[in-house]
């Protein structure tokens, strides 16, 4: 018996012994899984961006993406309703004026005429064929940028003595899409997405909308722009005669009030690069958030289908979106422009845009090439946008 146990303790000792020949993972079940570091969203954003606009943009997506993770450069939406003397002070620290700063650019009759011989034409037709006059700037709108080249960051505005901010900092990209839908006096305007409202305040600068309906699906960024407007705006212009705010599903706008608005702004949610690759905070690339920013694409042509329905006959509607996919920019409008004739029967035109490159490439770097809509880059000189912008006339 007790040689047994002798025999039975070697074999036990034995065992103990070959167990450092046994891989290791084999012999515990480790806990490697649950204690690596978690890529963060902003990482994620850029191996998505790599592999995407690397092949979309060629040689300029390395400038771009130096761009993209840098500071980004601001313009100061003057404020209409404010102390002029806002405007002054602005100018004295050495800002001007992008939009009325075209002296020294190329006019689009000029530019007409130099690209003839490229069959290029920058001027608007309408739906009889006629040449309609090149691309309309509402004078009232100003938004101040520091020169190419200097990073100076503007100061928080402050209220003025009835307690209205004299200016809102945005990126000055963001004012084109405003700029390029041209409204004109009268008109009836909706704003489809609306908040955080720094394009909804530019449009309130023409000071010729005859009524401005904000909608936005959020009921708590709608609050946020409910608060914008009230540090911008004066009371007796936020009234229901004149401004209309709602928080209504955008995507079923065309059921609700459809062939009413004169211009339509789509101003559509989407992946947002600069902030994918810089803040972690609201990222749509948080592996939470990966079915929602899967069905962007589906979003945005919903959105833009709806508002080419309220749009009347004869409108304009101007999709915008601050990234540089083309899934999300010339895909979205190419498939709405066919979907709108075959679903709907709404035949719609492509407005040409060419003279915001030719009038604003003092200011801004704009992609070069494009068959569908413009686009302002960033660029370290210029580190504004991204800023995609595509106009439609509807015709039926």
């Amino acid at each position: 018996m007790m040689a047994l146990l002798l025999d039975a303790r070697l074999l036990v000792r034995k065992v103990k012994d070959l167990s450092c020949f046994t891989p290791r993972r084999h012999r515990v079940k480790g806990k490697w899984a649950a204690t690596l570091a978690k890529q963060p969203a902003t990482s994620l954003a850029l191996q998505h961006f790599d592999a995407t606009y690397s092949g979309q943009l060629g040689e300029l997506w390395p400038s771009i993406r130096v761009a993209l993770l840098s500071e980004k450069k601001y313009g100061a939406l003057f404020n209409n309703f404010s102390h002029e003397s806002t405007l002054a002070q602005l100018e004295a620290q050495g800002c001007r004026d992008f939009i009325s700063d075209t002296g020294t650019e190329a006019q689009p009759s000029e530019v007409a005429v130099e690209e003839e011989s490229n069959c290029v034409s920058i001027k608007k037709s309408d739906i009889d064929g006629q040449l309609l006059s090149p691309l309309q700037l509402s004078p009232h709108i100003k938004c101040l940028v520091f020169p190419r080249g200097d990073i100076t960051r503007f100061k928080p505005a402050r209220p003025d003595m009835y307690g209205l901010l004299g200016y809102y900092l945005m990126d000055a990209a963001s004012v084109l899409p405003v700029l390029a839908l041209d409204v004109q006096e009268g008109h009836s305007v909706l704003d489809l997405c609306a908040a955080p409202g720094g394009k909804t305040l530019a449009l309130l600068q023409t000071q010729s909308i005859g009524f401005l309906c904000v909608n936005d699906s959020s009921v708590s960024r709608t609050l946020r722009l409910r608060r914008v407007l009230r540090s911008f705006v004066p009371k007796q212009l936020l009234t229901d005669e004149k401004l209309h705010i709602s928080s209504l599903d955008g995507t079923k706008w065309g059921e609700v009030e459809s062939n009413t608005f004169d211009r339509v702004l789509v101003d559509v949610p989407c992946t947002t690069d600069r902030h994918s690759v810089t803040e972690d905070d609201n990222n749509i690339f948080s592996k939470s958030r990966t079915g929602e920013r899967r069905r962007l694409p589906q979003l945005q042509l919903e959105l833009l289908l709806a508002g080419i329905e309220a749009a009347c006959p004869g409108g304009e509607i101007l999709y915008s979106t601050c990234t540089l996919s083309q899934i999300q920019n010339q895909s979205v409008v190419e498939q709405a422009i066919f979907l709108a004739q075959e679903n709907h029967g709404i035949r719609l035109q492509v407005v040409d845009l060419k003279p915001l490159p030719h009038m604003f490439r003092k200011t801004f770097h704009f992609a070069p090439n494009l068959h569908l809509g413009e686009m302002v880059i960033p660029h370290l000189a210029a580190n504004f946008g991204p800023i995609y912008m595509c106009k439609l006339r509807r015709l039926s």
